[in-house]
């Protein structure tokens, strides 16, 4: 038995019918992943091993996973950007743990994470490219609008406009979504000709009146205001699109919605909710549907507002 509580690993020439050592396992194993031989392993021994997401942090472009296994009385972590890294991550690491507990000198055969989780994923499409583009500058989120649609229905054609600040790019394709990418890659390439005082001059002052900045906000005595600070935000039923539609009319900021192409780890659907205040706030949110992740964002939305109304 060893220290971690675990079966030590047998001898090399353990015969048939006997309980394999991990050195058999991983010499016998080619291509298997950390996962898969741990697995192996904990079923032969009688100590499956159990992983935990424990933590999820940063930004929704560029987000970062801790994974815990659990395999007997030994327990590893690993990090990634994609919980299936971060998993293999932390069975890789309880299973050099685990030879060198053992007194193995062996390295992992194959690749310590899938090939697919190595190779470079496929390239982000041009909308969520550009959607990032304006995050980071400081510029409101692109603008999609349909300005034209024609053809049979077996081959019909559509014209989108892409808007971005002062800048505007059509795009044509077989489906809207084609049109929108290329739209949004011709607004790409067009902005990376722009020098980066254009682009800072792009970034305008949002909203005259002191209606969109957090003072404002919170000395405000508006009756939708001074009702989103006393609501608990969960009652049932309620609509939070409207009610934040009607606390930007009085606070004399906008609302946009934009979805994104990708779901989400959980296969959900995604969409951002853009406030035009004084900094310009961006509330993510998720669902079962569009209409579903645009009432989270929303929601969200309306629960940062509450915090900094309410803060002095």
């Amino acid at each position: 038995m060893s220290r971690d509580g675990l079966p030590a690993a047998g001898p090399r020439g353990a015969k048939r019918g006997d309980t394999l050592s991990l050195v058999e396992m991983i010499t016998n194993k080619q291509g298997k992943t950390p996962i898969q031989l741990l697995h192996e392993y904990g079923v032969k021994t009688g100590f499956v091993p159990v992983f935990e997401c424990e933590k999820a942090e940063g930004q929704i472009h560029q987000p970062n996973f801790t994974f815990k296994v659990t395999i007997g009385k030994l327990t590893c972590t690993g990090e990634g950007p994609k919980k299936k890294v971060a998993k293999h991550k932390a069975a890789e690491a309880a299973i050099n743990q685990l030879k060198a507990n053992s007194g193995i000198s062996l390295s992992v055969s194959g690749p310590s994470v899938p090939d697919s989780c190595k190779q470079p994923q496929k390239p982000k499409s041009p909308i969520n490219s550009l959607q990032e583009l304006a995050m980071r500058c400081g510029w409101s989120l692109p603008e999609y609008t349909l300005s034209k649609e024609s053809g049979p229905a077996h081959k019909k054609e559509f014209i989108m406009n892409c808007k971005l600040e002062t800048y505007v790019e059509t795009g044509t394709g077989a489906s809207k979504k084609q049109a929108k990418e290329s739209a949004a890659e011709k607004l790409l390439a067009k902005l990376h000709t722009v020098t980066a005082g254009q682009k800072k001059s792009l970034v305008k002052p949002i909203g005259n009146n002191l209606g969109c900045t957090w003072d404002a906000m919170k000395n405000s005595s508006g009756k939708k205001v001074t009702l989103l600070k006393k609501s608990l935000l969960s009652l049932p039923n309620t609509d939070y699109i409207q009610l934040l539609g009607e606390v930007a009319e009085e606070q004399g900021f906008s609302v946009t919605y934009l979805d994104i192409e990708e779901l989400s780890i959980n296969g959900q659907y995604q969409c951002l909710a853009e406030l035009s205040s004084s900094p310009i706030t961006v509330c993510h949110g998720t669902g079962i549907s569009c209409s579903n992740a645009h009432t989270n964002a929303a929601h969200n939305a309306l629960q940062y507002l509450k915090i900094m109304a309410e803060t002095k």
